[in-house]
């Protein structure tokens, strides 16, 4: 075989395994990018039900008022956070964190209002809140396991050579330690509010 004949052949095989390796990482990416839009799409579902279970709470548990506005802000900032996409999953994280700690409390004091807690519409709303909070947990799980496969293409050699468009993405992390923990709610507690 001929040196330019081969020269040529090396390079036709090195331009391949170019494509290949870039062709991978975009595919990689997009796997990430439809993560995310899943997740997006079951924080949206979650967003909506909040303000409907609100609503039902405020009709039977009057005294509620700080709790109710902590629910509230707790949306609000979720919602914004969510309108920034993958770039704020962090900070995202920690706001629906906050925003699953606060819709826990809410569901809680429904053990202090039996009227409450015997709604159809609250049962109906709790039921769809707990589907949605399992679909969110999935697709939180899968964006990870998205986002790890696509960063170890990204950093792994020789992927890594033709990485350099390619941005990081974060993952969908806690990073709050307190907001790790499980809130501590009593009937004792439950008992107090109602009593107001």
């Amino acid at each position: 075989m001929s040196p330019p004949l081969l020269v040529a052949l090396v390079l036709a095989v090195l331009f391949v395994w170019g494509v290949f390796l870039w062709n991978r990482l975009v595919r990689s990416r997009n796997d990430v990018r439809n993560a995310w839009s899943q997740i997006d799409v079951q924080l949206a579902r979650r967003h909506d039900l909040v303000p409907n279970l609100v609503e039902v709470v405020k009709g039977y548990a009057r005294h509620e008022a700080d709790l109710l506005r902590e629910v509230a802000e707790a949306r609000s900032r979720a919602v914004r956070l969510a309108s920034r996409g993958a770039d704020a999953a962090g900070e995202l994280g920690e706001a629906e964190t906050t925003l699953g700690l606060a819709i826990s409390r809410l569901l809680g004091i429904a053990e202090a209002y039996p009227e409450l807690k015997a709604s159809r519409n609250f049962l109906a709303l709790q039921e769809e809140l707990a589907s949605t909070e399992n679909r969110i947990a999935f697709a939180r799980q899968a964006y990870n396991d998205a986002v790890a496969r696509y960063m170890t293409l990204r950093e792994s050699f020789p992927d890594r050579l033709l990485a350099g468009g390619f941005e990081p993405y974060p993952y969908f992390t806690m990073k709050d330690e307190a907001a790790r923990r499980t809130p501590d709610v009593t009937l004792d507690d439950l008992a107090g509010r109602s009593a107001v």
